[in-house]
């Protein structure tokens, strides 16, 4: 058990089950080829894993005086395993995840795209041991990589299988991982804010400048507050424009259900969130609407297949 929290399972099931769902629920429907077969999309998922589980490893490293604050019975580091075990789980799932993914570019003859892994784990790496204590520029960093992994799928799956014959239904295809990927960046950039004013405690006695301790937590908070508000009235023109004048409309109704009318709980309560439980729980909220927002795409399939 110690080893799945290092690895903080539950994000990597979530993050496996967000590029299943895209490919067999979505993409498997549509009447276009792609690029890899089941087993190579296993590689990629699986690769992707490796370099998350990589990332929140190296994460547990650095953050073990934080976590002994915020999370005493989370750390597991210097506890349950000792660091250099924990380094070379770190490294193990590097070296694994960066030679997945450079066997599968090759597969597809696209090596540079092995390239994409090396970014990944550099940037998980960096951001542990140094961009996380920048102001604004970790959160960033954290929510731009989940949103890669959206549109990963799109450039190992679509890219390689696209002609002259296809390529409109392609770049169709792609705009909208594109637009999931945008969602999934906002969402979790909100959260990486709420979780740092969660956080508040651990990071100042530990020196670091996340934006809670620059400007204060109310002010943190309403910046979070800004940031919902549009992410929210973005999703309900998203939802007008796509899925109500395609007279999608289970879809819809899922939307308002499963994204909208959370989002708006989140903004209402935010305004009188003050306790480090009150900011889990807004951080919780926004796991949800994040998990049942890519959901959607397959309420949209099965909502498509009904009316054809």
């Amino acid at each position: 058990m110690k080893y799945l929290k290092l690895i903080r399972y539950q994000n990597l099931l979530m993050l496996a089950f967000m590029q299943l769902i895209f490919r067999y629920a979505f993409l498997k429907q549509q009447n276009i080829p792609l690029a890899l077969s089941d087993w190579q999309y296993g590689l990629l998922v699986l690769s992707t894993v490796l370099l998350a589980a990589a990332g929140y490893v190296i994460n547990n490293i650095y953050d073990v005086g934080t976590d002994s604050i915020n999370k005493p019975n989370n750390v597991v580091v210097g506890r349950g395993i000792t660091e250099t075990a924990a380094y070379n789980i770190y490294i193990g799932l590097n070296i694994s995840g960066v030679a997945i993914g450079f066997l599968l570019s090759n597969i597809i003859l696209r090596p540079t795209f092995a390239s994409l892994f090396i970014l990944i784990a550099s940037l998980l790496y960096f951001y542990a041991t140094t961009l996380k204590q920048i102001m604004i520029l970790g959160n960033f960093v954290v929510a731009l990589l989940l949103a890669v992994s959206v549109l990963m799928i799109g450039v190992f799956d679509l890219f390689p299988a696209t002609t002259s014959e296809n390529q409109a239904q392609m770049a169709s295809l792609f705009s909208i991982l594109t637009d999931y990927a945008l969602f999934a960046f906002m969402v979790n950039f909100i959260r990486e804010i709420v979780k740092d004013i969660e956080d508040v405690n651990g990071d100042y006695n530990q020196g670091l400048n996340t934006l809670p301790i620059a400007i204060g937590i109310n002010r943190a908070a309403k910046i979070a507050l800004g940031f919902a508000v549009i992410t929210f009235i973005l999703s309900a023109l998203y939802c007008n424009t796509y899925f109500m004048e395609n007279k999608l409309y289970i879809a819809v109704l899922y939307w308002f259900a499963a994204v909208l009318a959370p989002l708006l709980y989140f903004i209402v309560k935010i305004f009188t969130a003050k306790s480090q439980k009150d900011f889990h729980h807004l951080s919780t909220i926004l796991k949800l609407i994040l998990f049942f927002g890519i959901l959607s795409i397959l309420v949209i399939a099965l909502n498509i297949k009904y009316n054809a």
